[in-house]
């Protein structure tokens, strides 16, 4: 079972930054893969950047050079650091903690932090 709070989400103008973070309890989190989500208002969830528990990393086309997903296991945190932020970066940011074993898959959520870029 895993539990994820987010936090660091806010107001920021244009070409601004934000760094997000979300704190995992209740299980082992270096086994698990580890992403950020975003959806906005009548548009699908769609996958920000994704972490492997390997370390391996990918992004969106559209955040490529300006997002960076990393993690501390030490810390059972994930981080999405936002640079170059742009009105079309706003969204309801989720973390997502998933693993699949024996044919199953268990995957988790955060509540969900409001990025607003606005001038």
């Amino acid at each position: 079972q895993v539990q994820l709070v987010e936090s660091g989400g806010g107001l920021v103008q244009p070409g601004g930054s934000l760094r997000l973070s979300c704190v995992a309890s209740g299980s082992i989190f270096s086994i698990y893969d580890l992403g950020w989500y975003r959806q906005a208002p009548g548009k699908q969830r769609e996958l920000v950047a994704g972490i492997t528990s390997g370390g391996s990393t990918n992004y969106a086309d559209s955040v490529k050079g300006r997002f960076t997903i990393s993690r501390d296991n030490a810390k059972n945190t994930v981080y999405l650091q936002m640079n170059i932020l742009k009105p079309e970066d706003m969204a309801v940011y989720y973390c997502n903690a998933n693993r699949k074993w024996l044919g199953r898959d268990y995957q988790y959520w955060g509540q969900g932090t409001q990025v607003t870029v606005s001038s």
